[in-house]
């Protein structure tokens, strides 16, 4: 195996249930009555069968032996294939409506996969909460990414045909210690056969020094491969997903990586990894050698006629392009299509880019030719009636070829030490096309740093790049959607958003739920044991942890990687995240906690100017005195630079993961009601230290714990239904 590669080539996966069906939630009864395929008549005949979770939970009619009882059975049909009809919803149709109600005690009997060892997984997602009606457009992209998860699910622990997946799958890390953490959860992963074998997956930290944003981790894994493969990667298909960064915006995703998101589907559930690996799943059929570049905190969804095919097989570079709203395409980078080249009709289409803008303003989007003022542009960003007056062709994702690749690396390799951060889509994309013009080298309206040797790099990159081909596939069935936020993640989780309906999310996945603890279809629980009485507010998000029996959380908040044994009431719009941390070989626990919309970003320069800083709606300096905490260059890890909530060392270490969870929120009690709370006795971390110092064998085993418990309740209910039914 090669340096930094993550495979199991010689190994099976560990063992898995046979299929699952009905145990992603127990207890409850509403939930368990979501299970059933069907209603069952008095002859015990499924009466209807409907369409389910995202088109991998295929049902099939059939008639069963049994005689009415309280224990339901249903069968599982097996993956599509030539003689398999898959109950998608036709396009153009909303989804069929979940029965509603609940059934105390209603349990579901497993089937026997079709493909042992390979429909467990596809088998028990199962349908989410009742969704609004969708249009054509939407309901076409639910169809279509239906079809591609169940592709996907197939190969979850099998091995992959050539040419069927990626040949390499590299993930980018921001240093060394997120590399490891990556790594670790890879080869958990694979253990547990969550993704498909005779892919090679690596790690690829960005080099010490200064950071060198995504395009310099682009030009760094070029010379990662060749040094690892020679070569041979030139026959490679890969995807780059740049994970590297500490998620500051969406801090529960800190520790171990925003790639490894939980996403509340699946079983077991479904990461930004995997889904990643389903979303591109037809692409390396129909790609040339090359590599795919993608970020690891979005998701496209898209839908294509059956006999249009997404092909990246031609010299230079190919983007997929998106229509969206004017505004958002003041926040992503626009293309600036050649008119006659594409009508905006059907679901793909070739399109001639005559230039490449980024993050531009209204005026300069119109401008530069970039807004089409059409019926015919049928924004995916703007609903589904396909009547958006005015919209932009936004990008996403970009693959170049290996020829285009290789000239990337010699100039990185000419350059020698890279100390500028280059960004992949600014100042890759920006050069291209017979319009590109080098204005954009010398704006740095979009970078952290203002140097004037960045400006010399981007010029070299205009040179080398200049003249090179930009080919654009316009996706005219699409949705770009981004979770990188604390908000965007509470909204597409729980809200009533596209997204929800489109992946059909579950609001309790994986999870055991007692019948008297308290949630809406609203909320989010994922990976997590909630006890009796506990109550979850609505739009809230719980992810790999335990709830008491005497817990109350507020609407609109998120609880990550948290025990919590103590009676207390969680207020609404709070951030609480957990993170096992090692100290002096002492394995201790430290837990943050914020307001959902306090900005972990923001910086002063100054002492006096921490005022600014707000922290769950109160100045910090008004909190560090309701702590007993001294305000001074000591408070901040680091030092007098960057002063700001990510480096306050504010939050208590604990001996025990339920103790720091419960010091944490007597911080935000004490601000709340304005009350005196000391801290003078505790050691205090910052979040950065809390990443320095994060023990992520720790955290694995705390997720782990509550995995196998969920599997526990799963094979004694099973258990428990057997018996009732004989």
């Amino acid at each position: 195996m090669s340096a930094g590669e993550v495979r199991l080539p010689n190994r099976s996966p560990a063992p898995r249930s046979p299929a699952r069906p009905g145990c992603s939630r127990w207890g409850r009864g509403g939930t368990n009555q979501r299970l059933r395929a069907g209603q069952l008549n008095g002859q015990g005949r499924v009466k209807r069968a409907r369409s389910c979770a995202i088109g991998i939970l295929l049902l099939t009619r059939l008639t069963t032996q049994a005689s009415t009882s309280s224990c339901s059975s249903r069968a599982l049909g097996a993956l599509p294939g030539p003689h398999r009809h898959n109950p998608r919803p036709e396009r153009g149709r909303a989804a069929s409506p979940r029965p509603a109600g609940r059934a105390r005690g209603l349990r579901t009997a497993p089937a026997p996969p079709a493909h042992p060892g390979r429909v467990a997984a596809a088998a028990a997602l199962v349908p989410g909460p009742a969704v609004p009606a969708m249009g054509g457009r939407s309901a076409a992209r639910r169809e279509d990414t239906g079809r591609r998860l169940a592709r996907f699910a197939a190969l979850r622990g099998a091995a992959a045909r050539p040419g069927e997946l990626w040949d390499v799958v590299v993930l980018t890390a921001a240093d060394a210690a997120q590399a490891g953490a990556f790594r670790e959860q890879l080869a958990e992963k694979l253990r547990r056969g969550e993704l498909p074998r005779g892919v090679r997956y690596h790690v690829c930290p960005d080099p010490p020094g200064p950071r060198i944003g995504n395009g310099g981790s682009t030009l760094h894994v070029l010379q990662y491969l060749e040094d690892l493969y020679g070569d041979q990667w030139a026959s490679f298909t890969v995807l780059l997903i740049h994970s590297g960064g500490y998620s500051q915006r969406l801090p529960s995703a800190s520790a171990l990586g925003k790639i490894f998101t939980a996403l509340p589907f699946g079983d077991p559930v479904y990461q930004m990894l995997e889904l990643k690996l389903a979303m591109y799943i037809d692409f390396p059929r129909h790609m040339k050698p090359g590599i795919l570049v993608t970020c690891s905190d979005d998701i496209e969804l898209y839908s294509t006629e059956v006999t249009e095919t997404i092909a990246l097989d031609k010299p230079g570079f190919t983007a997929l392009a998106h229509p969206s709203d004017l505004a958002v395409g003041t926040t992503h980078g626009v293309f600036v299509l050649d008119p006659s080249s594409f009508s905006g009709k059907g679901g793909l289409e070739y399109a001639s880019c005559h230039r490449f803008l980024h993050k531009p303003d209204m005026r300069m989007m119109r401008q530069s030719g970039a807004v089409c003022v059409r019926g015919h542009c049928s924004s995916g960003n703007h609903g589904d009636s396909g009547m958006a007056s005015e919209c932009v062709y936004t990008d996403s994702i970009f693959y170049m070829d290996h020829l285009t690749a290789k000239q990337l690396l010699m100039f990185y390799k000419q350059m020698g030490t890279l100390c500028y951060e280059i960004d992949a889509y600014g100042d890759f994309l920006q050069a291209l096309g017979p319009g590109a013009t080098p204005d954009y080298t010398k704006n740095m309206s979009n970078v952290t740093k203002e140097d004037l040797g960045l400006v010399e790099v981007r010029q070299q990159l205009y040179s080398l790049l200049r003249g090179t081909t930009l080919n654009v596939i316009v996706l005219n069935n699409s949705q770009f959607y981004h979770i990188g936020t604390t908000q965007e993640y509470l909204f597409h989780f729980t809200a009533e958003s596209k997204l929800r309906s489109e992946l059909d999310l579950l609001p309790v996945a994986f999870s055991i739920f007692p019948d008297t603890a308290k949630t809406s279809d609203q909320s989010s629980v994922i990976q997590s044991i909630l006890e009796p009485r506990c109550v979850i507010g609505p739009g809230s998000v719980i992810e790999y942890s335990r709830i008491g029996p005497e817990v109350s959380v507020g609407k609109s908040s998120i609880v990550s990687g948290s025990y919590i044994s103590f009676s207390v009431d969680i207020p609404s719009h709070c951030f609480l995240s957990s993170v096992t941390v090692k100290i002096n070989d002492q394995v201790e626990y430290v837990t943050m906690v914020f307001g959902v919309g306090d900005d972990l970003k923001k910086t002063v320069k100054l002492l006096s100017d921490i005022l600014s800083l707000q922290f769950f709606g109160a100045s910090l300096a008004k909190c560090l005195d309701l702590w007993s905490v001294e305000a001074s260059d000591q408070l901040f890890s680091s030092g007098n630079t960057r002063l700001g909530l990510w480096t306050a060392r504010i939050f208590p270490v604990c001996s025990t993961l339920s103790e720091s969870v419960r010091m944490s929120l007597k911080m935000l009690n004490s601000v709340q009601h304005m009350s005196p709370f000391k801290l003078s006795g505790f050691q205090l971390l910052s979040i950065e230290e809390m990443l320095a110092y994060k023990d992520v064998e720790g955290m694995l085993k705390f997720r782990k714990q509550i995995y196998d418990e969920v599997c526990l309740q799963r094979q004694k209910e099973k258990s428990d239904c057997r018996m009732n039914c004989t």
